[in-house]
């Protein structure tokens, strides 16, 4: 069998079912990181080393500046990344557990809206910024949801020009056609990122059953790949500024249903897998025990 390097599940996600706040806020678990402190962050990543995932990202999915002085947080910046990143390496070194830290560069002004995204030399400008503030403690950069190929290119000049591997992970339409959510075809955003000298390509934060089929254009590529879906029932309730109290989770995608695309997409030969949103420790524990049952090694992404 093959080596998988095994991510953590949705940490978001996850965060934001622990907290105490009657609803949730459009910083989403940093609101959390922020006003009810470390320990339901922490609590989270530990849960996924006992799961068995070998890379835990930074709590800072919606840190970003733009994001940040939308609601109001932009002078917490510098100290919300800081923060996520010290969590995550307090989490491991606590747990005496070998995982790799990984950095967490999202879309920069809202999840899944190609429409709302800066042009290129905003995002640049912004993803330096951030790049700026984890990189002396994370060991690698994980580009995620991202659903246009200038927001990744942007996000990618960022990463390589401080020495750092391309990480990138798209979001696509959930309508099986392989396409990212900007409307542009999967198969030429690879061949794009290809030519950008990407270390791996995955798509996250999209149905399982559209990632199933995007698989052939992630196996033609010729680039390392993966995936990590999410368990939402829909997206479309999610608009800049909302919170993810308007979207649902499946029902019918347990650990066991979840198992059973994973094996799908490592049968067209992803080597890099996790979950996202509504993906939580009881799958990565299932995936873990059913992976390493077929012969998988689980290791850290490098």
């Amino acid at each position: 069998m093959t080596e998988i390097a095994f991510l953590d599940g949705g940490l978001g996600q996850e965060i934001n079912k622990r907290s105490s706040a009657p609803a949730a806020h459009p910083l989403w678990s940093i609101k959390v990181m922020i006003e009810e402190g470390p320990d339901i962050i922490k609590a989270v990543h530990h849960d996924y080393i006992n799961a068995g995932s070998k890379v835990l990202t930074v709590n800072a999915y919606t840190a970003t500046p733009t994001r940040m002085t939308a609601n109001g947080y932009g002078e917490h910046f510098e100290a919300a990344q800081k923060t996520a990143v010290r969590l995550a390496r307090d989490a491991r070194d606590e747990a005496g557990a070998d995982v790799a830290i990984a950095g967490c560069l999202p879309p920069l002004v809202a999840s899944y809206v190609a429409s709302a995204a800066h042009d290129y030399e905003q995002s640049l400008d912004e993803f330096r910024k951030i790049v700026a503030m984890q990189k002396d403690g994370v060991d690698l950069f994980l580009i995620e949801t991202i659903s246009n190929l200038s927001e990744a290119r942007a996000a990618v000049t960022a990463v390589t020009e401080a020495g750092f591997k391309a990480f990138v992970s798209l979001t696509i339409a959930d309508d099986l056609t392989a396409t990212l959510r900007s409307g542009e075809k999967l198969d030429s955003v690879l061949k794009a990122l290809a030519d950008d000298g990407v270390e791996a390509v995955m798509l996250n934060c999209s149905f399982p059953e559209a990632i199933d089929a995007a698989m052939p254009a992630l196996a033609a590529s010729g680039l390392r790949f993966g995936a990590y879906a999410n368990g939402f029932t829909a997206i479309d309730g999610l608009t800049p500024g909302s919170t993810v109290d308007n979207l649902e989770a499946r029902k019918d995608l347990g650990p066991e249903a979840y198992a059973v695309h994973v094996d799908r997409w490592i049968g067209h030969g992803a080597s890099i897998i996790g979950g996202c949103c509504e993906i939580g420790p009881d799958h990565i524990a299932f995936l873990a025990d059913h992976l390493t049952g077929q012969g998988h090694e689980l290791v850290k992404l490098g």
